[in-house]
């Protein structure tokens, strides 16, 4: 289901809605919601089951079935509203914008509703297709492709601004995402990773500054659950 396939390539690369619908029905099942996004509500392509996706993965997984990913991307977690509401401090206007593991796009599109120019990635395609709906009313300031840590590269320059929403739940992908925030981040850019305080997240925030980053940790709260506020990590080179 998460595999990459000709097919979903080019529709990610060359579909209009229609066509990108029609993909990403034929794979799994999606529904339009409406969500907050930069003060807003708007509409966001999501899937419809996501515990049944990854329930999936696990069996096939279970069945010794290679190359299934599980579908982590298919869920809209509070760490993307944290970061989206943390924008509220900066300036994007026309700012060069990279989104790593965009998941459902959130956060890409939050920086894009502010007037920046993003290029929204994950790495798997699956979650591309609806991303590329939710973003195509501002299509003129997304590009929304592939981008697998330590494998896939985006060239053009650096970026200013590198932002990810909870994508450091797994240690085994930490030296790949340094390696890509080392490939893509511009001189003197910063990078904004969010999470909901996650213990893992704790030991990422000990291990990237052992490697070189400067580090600063802001808290956002938000209206859903002001008990449980989320973390947004900035690194710098």
């Amino acid at each position: 289901m998460n595999e990459t396939n000709e097919s979903s390539t080019e529709s990610l690369e060359n579909g209009c809605p229609e066509a990108l619908a029609i993909e990403a029905s034929g794979r799994f099942q999606w529904h339009w919601e409406e969500v907050n996004i930069a003060g807003k509500i708007r509409k966001l392509a999501v899937a419809s089951d996501p515990e049944g996706m990854l329930i999936d993965a696990c069996e096939r997984q279970d069945a010794g079935e290679k190359g299934v990913i599980d579908p982590f991307w298919a869920t809209t977690w509070r760490a993307a509203s944290g970061l989206d509401r943390y924008l509220n401090h900066l300036s994007l206007e026309n700012l060069r914008v990279l989104e790593l593991g965009c998941g459902t796009g959130h956060a890409g599109l939050a920086a894009a509703c502010r007037g920046a120019q993003v290029v929204l990635t994950d790495g798997v395609i699956d979650p591309l297709l609806l991303v590329k709906m939710s973003t195509w009313e501002l299509r003129e300031h997304c590009e929304v492709r592939q981008l697998r840590f330590g494998i896939d590269h985006i060239e053009g320059g650096g970026f200013p601004l590198i932002l990810g929403s909870d994508i450091t739940y797994l240690r085994i992908l930490w030296p790949e995402l340094d390696r890509c925030l080392r490939e893509h981040l511009s001189d003197g850019g910063q990078v904004l990773l969010s999470d909901p305080y996650r213990i893992i997240a704790n030991e990422f925030r000990d291990w990237i500054q052992e490697r070189g980053w400067s580090y600063c940790e802001h808290k956002v709260d938000l209206e859903d659950d002001p008990a449980h506020p989320i973390r947004v990590m900035q690194l710098t080179a």
